[in-house]
Parts: C-alpha cells; structure tokens; sequence
C-alpha cells in the first residue's frame, strides 16, 4: 500500500466515549507527527499528514515496551534540528499547584526531599521542580529509553538549570519503572509524579500488568509521608476502582486514595489521583 495524507482525527464530542477514543487518538497523532506548530490544543480542522510519518495503531498497542519508545524519541529528535521538551497532556504550568504544595508538607528540615518523575521521557516537569522548589530536593527523572534519558542529559547539560535551592540535586537515570526497588530502598521517597505513564501502560495491549506492578513498586518504596500523583484523563469511576483495588496487598499495606480535577484542555477533563501508602503494623 502506497503513502497518502490522512486528515487528523475530530469529532463533534456529543457522546463521551466517543470523543474520549477521538481525543485519545489525537494525542497519539500529534506525538507521532512531532510539528513545532502542532499541538493537542491547536490541531487545524484541515490538519493533514503523511501516512508515512507514523503508526499510530503501533505506538498505542505498545507503549509498555521499550523498543516502541525508543524509535519514538529516536524519530522525533531526527525531525527536528533543535531539541524542544515533550509534555503528553500539558505542561509544568498546569499542574504546579498540585506539585509544589504536596513538596511543602513533606519537609524534613535540611534534609534533601526525594522527587521521582516516573517516566519522564523528555518532559520538562522534573527541571521544573529542582528549579522551582524552596525546599531541597533531590528529583530523579527516570525513564526506560536511554534515548529519552540521553536527549535530557544533552539538553541540560546545553542549558544549565539553577535551582531555587543551592543544596537541591538533578539527575537523569534508565530505568524500568516495574523495577524501582532495584534504584530506591524501601520507604525512601517523598513524593513519585506519574503524567501519562501509568495510562500508557494501562491502554496498552499487554500492560495492564504492568500498570499493577509499577503501582506497588511506587507504595513500596514511598515513605510513609510520601504520595504518588498520578495526571490522567481517564475518569474517576473507573480509575478510583482499579487504584482501590490494586492499592491493597493483604496484611502488608493498604492506602488512601483520593481525586481532584485539573482542568481541562480542548473538551478533554484531566484529574490528579494522590495515592499514600499507609502500611498495615
């Protein structure tokens, strides 16, 4: 089959399921085609683009697998001669007030606050919080694409950050997220910030395990004190139920789990999903 140009997927947004499936591929179009002037919020009605550029069916299925995000940050970075971070769903801006009041009530005088940006990819939220922060942080942008892990190390090595806080510490590591007891010690992190990765993995063709396992590697390793924040736009109904439900391991912990509503951007409702462990003595 040869290549042509496809129109960007729209809708009228009457029914809700439908246009959650229609705003969903939207997002997985505009990360695939990566133009400078296209974004989630400003997708012209006329919007076209080669069907060569991308595979969309692809990097849903398979956002749970390595390879895919590999290719994914390797093709974007081709297409472009400057590097420019990218955020799924929004930016810092966004959801600062979500982040930087639940850091204030973490302090431990002095010492450093442990901040996790659970697959960062090439967003600019964990910059953001080592630079923002009064309090000391220590933040680790993590993610399974040394590729990824490798265009933020070069970017801030290029674009020196200085944090708000002299003692605060930046760091950029390859890791597997269903492995994060193999980087942090039990009960060591202050506060775990989840945007989109816990989505990918849940609509993805085989990671909905996976989804399971990285949030109880997340409650392992938080302190008691800490919280997990997870940024989605899947509705509270069902994501509540699957946080309550996957959220308790009998006889070891159990937690709190509560929503509050983002905002919204281009008719799609985002929440933040502030899960604390709380184990069982």
């Amino acid at each position: 089959m040869g290549s042509g140009f496809i129109r960007f997927p729209h809708g009228n947004y009457e029914a809700d399921y439908v246009a959650n499936i229609t705003k969903r591929r939207q997002m997985a179009w505009v990360a695939a085609v990566r133009k400078r002037d296209l974004t989630f919020d400003n997708i012209p009605m006329s919007a076209k683009v080669c069907s060569l550029h991308f595979h969309t069916a692809d990097l849903i299925e398979n956002m749970d697998k390595k390879a895919t995000w590999d290719r994914f940050y390797a093709e974007n970075r081709n297409r472009t001669t400057t590097f420019k971070n990218f955020e799924w769903f929004f930016g810092f801006d966004a959801i600062r007030d979500f982040i930087m009041p639940s850091l204030q009530t973490k302090s431990h005088g002095d010492a450093l606050l442990h901040v996790l940006d659970m697959g960062c990819g090439t967003s600019a939220i964990g910059p953001c919080i080592y630079r923002h922060s009064h309090l000391p942080v220590r933040v680790t942008c993590a993610d399974i694409s040394p590729i990824a892990v490798r265009q933020m190390l070069e970017h801030i090595q290029a674009n020196t950050i200085q944090p708000h806080n002299a003692s605060s510490q930046l760091e950029f590591v390859e890791l597997d997220c269903t492995e994060l007891q193999t980087h942090y010690v039990c009960r060591s992190v202050d506060l775990i910030v989840d945007k989109g990765t816990t989505d990918a993995l849940l609509r993805s063709k085989e990671g909905k395990g996976k989804a399971g396992l990285v949030l109880k590697q997340c409650l392992k390793v938080l302190r008691s004190s800490g919280s997990l924040l997870q940024f989605s736009d899947e509705d509270p109904d069902a994501r509540l139920l699957w946080l309550e439900t996957e959220a308790q391991e009998a006889g070891v912990m159990s937690s709190d789990v509560s929503v509050q509503e983002v905002g919204e951007l281009r008719g799609m409702t985002y929440y933040c999903y502030q899960v604390t462990p709380r184990p069982i003595v």
